[in-house]
């Protein structure tokens, strides 16, 4: 397939694009936007596990693109849960993480698909 070289770096790009933009968002929201606290929130934190599947996401390592599909999932929930019960601008926050959470998911597994061993 002629395509495949093109798409894999899409993939990869949009994999990496989501995932740096979710860390970012992790950090503005509970730093400064939208914090649970006025002084700041102990879930800035939560960006921390984030930095985890980066490199590997950015090298393209196939692995690291599975595990992270999954491990994804963790943020989506809460976005989906914080987008229920919050309100105003944590609540449109809460979708953006959808959002990011559900593109990567979607970059990370076609890119996984794609990169496979053909005789596996």
């Amino acid at each position: 397939m002629k395509h495949l070289p093109h798409m894999t770096r899409l993939l990869r790009t949009g994999a990496s694009f989501s995932l740096i933009a979710l860390i970012l968002l992790c950090l503005a929201w509970e730093g400064w936007l939208a914090p649970l606290r006025p002084e700041g929130s102990m879930l800035i934190l939560k960006a921390v596990p984030l930095l985890l599947p980066l490199f590997g996401i950015l090298r393209g390592k196939r692995y690291t693109y599975q595990w992270a599909s999954m491990f994804i999932l963790l943020y989506f929930t809460e976005g989906v849960v914080r987008a229920w019960s919050d309100e105003g601008l944590s609540a449109q926050l809460a979708l953006l993480e959808v959002v990011l959470t559900l593109t990567f998911f979607i970059c990370a597994i076609f890119y996984a698909k794609l990169t496979r061993n053909p005789h596996s």
